[in-house]
């Protein structure tokens, strides 16, 4: 992570959610926290398109739960599955139309033992903080990384992604993506073969396999 990284505008997310999808690898996803900075690198993201896409939560149209994909764009929708953990999104699209992305993975960047404590991994030397098996079990996934940051809908459900003020944010540095590699989303069933699933071809941190 470079010394200075900036902020996302909010026109960045006011477009089409592939777009952003793809737009993101690369760019920081922050937490601000009482002990310090959290920080991963966005690896992994899946787009969701609104009410035409029958994968999409908002494929039901506007209801209490999904209400901030229908509002402004960078914003975070925060869900909870399978009863077990969860989902970390952003809102696309010009207020009142609906459009999402997923966060599905993030390379650990900042923070990375206090990450490591949130999601109950031991670190039993300071070789584990190098070593890639042990590195990938922080954010590898988006329930993982959702615990690692300690994202919950209560906490974070309607934060802005591009406010200076919000403790979490979305952020870029000078990395630059190199390659980028889509497939079809995965662990959905409805819709499931759109190509909408966007990784950094050849990063280890992406779900799943290494790719």
């Amino acid at each position: 992570m470079s010394a200075s990284p900036t902020l996302l505008k909010p026109s960045f997310f006011n477009r089409d959610p592939r777009k952003v999808a793809r737009a993101l690898l690369g760019k920081l996803l922050v937490r601000k926290t009482r002990h310090g900075i959290l920080a991963g690198r966005i690896v992994e993201t899946e787009a969701y398109l609104g009410e035409n896409d029958d994968a999409a939560h908002a494929a039901a149209g506007k209801t209490a739960r999904n209400f901030v994909l229908f509002g402004p764009p960078g914003f975070a929708y925060v869900y909870f599955i399978y009863g077990s953990h969860y989902c970390l999104n952003v809102s696309c699209l010009p207020d009142g139309i609906a459009g999402g992305v997923l966060f599905r993975a993030l390379e650990p960047v900042a923070g990375i033992e206090e990450m490591a404590a949130a999601r109950g991994i031991e670190i039993r030397g300071p070789d584990d903080l190098k070593r890639l098996s042990w590195l990938r079990q922080i954010a590898s996934g988006p329930g993982r990384l959702c615990e690692a940051f300690g994202a919950t809908r209560e906490r974070d459900n309607g934060k802005n992604f591009a406010s200076a003020r919000s403790d979490l944010r979305i952020m870029e540095d000078a990395y630059r993506v190199r390659q980028v590699a889509v497939t079809p989303r995965v662990g959905i069933t409805k819709s499931a073969a759109h190509p909408l699933r966007y990784v950094i071809a050849g990063n280890p941190f992406v779900s799943g396999r290494k790719s």
